[in-house]
């Protein structure tokens, strides 16, 4: 059997922007999900998340109101959460094509999980000094969760990636 390595070097390749919007949505609604169980396990309330998020869009005004629903504050949550999720995806995007992340499932996979595990540091540690409510959702879920979104992201891109 003769074993082929795949040399990871910058080639001029243009990613498919339309993989990676879908990769995006496609992620952003596995991240929620994993989140919101990560706090139903934990006991917390579901509404506290979404305000955080909402916080960033309209301000730190609403995380003074109690952590209950309400579907202005969830919207808001949801638009900021998706418009997100489709720009880290076009980024992650912009560094698999050409360096050729997606030569194979395995690679694409590292490529996700490095750049998920990188969005969480950069989101908990970096921009939390801009939004500093966003230092009360640094857990071992919210890792694992940014983990699984870049996981997720990449192996979707990779699936409906157009290669010319």
């Amino acid at each position: 059997m003769e074993r082929h390595m795949h040399l990871h070097h910058f080639i001029r390749r243009v990613p498919d922007w339309r993989a990676a919007v879908i990769a995006g949505c496609a992620a952003g609604a596995v991240f929620l999900v994993l989140e919101f169980l990560g706090m139903w396990f934990a006991g917390q309330s579901p509404w506290g998340a979404p305000r955080m998020i909402a916080a960033i869009a309209v301000g730190r005004g609403v995380l003074a109101q109690p952590a209950t629903f309400d579907v202005g504050i969830v919207l808001v949550a949801l638009v900021v959460h998706f418009l997100l999720s489709i720009i880290f995806a076009l980024i992650l995007a912009v560094i698999i094509a050409p360096f050729s992340f997606d030569s194979s499932m395995g690679m694409a996979s590292l490529a996700g999980a490095v750049f998920g595990a990188t969005v969480y540091l950069i989101n908990f540690y970096g921009m939390s000094h801009v939004f500093p409510w966003i230092e009360d959702a640094r857990s071992w879920v919210s890792f694992m969760s940014h983990i699984v979104f870049g996981l997720v992201a990449a192996d979707t891109y990779l699936r409906l990636e157009r290669k010319e």
